[in-house]
């Protein structure tokens, strides 16, 4: 079987116009950067259920909201954490010590999800019901792929909002790329 580059090389030698070999050259990028992003998406995958996992005995309660790896070896590994009652510090601290393992693999650092809270599982978009939210998708729904407006329903088909300029949109939740609470304060500082 012939290499991809081998075949570009080839096309590119054999077509004067380069036409063809153009069109190959940029399937072939697009062709590896979506297998990048699976293999990407199945190694979180995998990272987020071995953290589940390790912590699951010992942190009960405990739910794994997120977690971000940047860079390449030695990469740092961003844990964010939540409990019914909330995260303090010495909580990250212990669910850092419990997953001492990684620290082989990655810089390691533990947190809340902070105030606008991401909303990646059909459990957490159901806990966020009344709460207004960000949503963006990986395909354009009704000429548009970001929407914020007020959570009012979630399944595993599909998110419904009612949007900040009034209707409402059902998202079908496999298109959603990202998704977060917009945290809302009231006119004297607070929380609403």
């Amino acid at each position: 079987m012939i290499s991809l580059s081998a075949q570009w090389y080839i096309l590119s030698q054999t077509n004067t116009d380069n036409q063809e070999a153009k069109a190959f050259e940029k399937w072939v990028r697009v062709a590896h950067f979506c297998f990048v992003e699976m293999l990407e998406s199945d190694q979180h995958r995998q990272l987020v259920t071995t953290i589940e996992a390790t912590l699951a005995g010992q942190f009960p309660e405990l739910e794994v909201v997120d977690l971000d790896v940047h860079g390449g070896r030695g990469a740092r590994l961003t844990v964010y954490i939540d409990r019914p009652g909330g995260v303090d510090l010495a909580l990250c601290e212990a669910v850092a010590h419990a997953l001492d393992g990684l620290r082989d693999r990655h810089a390691l650092d533990v947190s809340s999800p902070g105030l606008d809270r991401p909303l990646r599982t059909v459990a957490q978009f159901a806990r966020a019901r009344g709460e207004r939210v960000y949503v963006r998708t990986d395909t354009r729904l009704e000429g548009r792929s970001v929407f914020r407006g007020r959570l009012t329903g979630a399944n595993a088909d599909d998110v419904t909002l009612t949007l900040d300029e009034g209707p409402a949109v059902e998202v079908p939740f496999h298109t959603i790329a990202k998704a977060h609470v917009i945290f809302e304060f009231d006119d004297n500082g607070g929380h609403q």
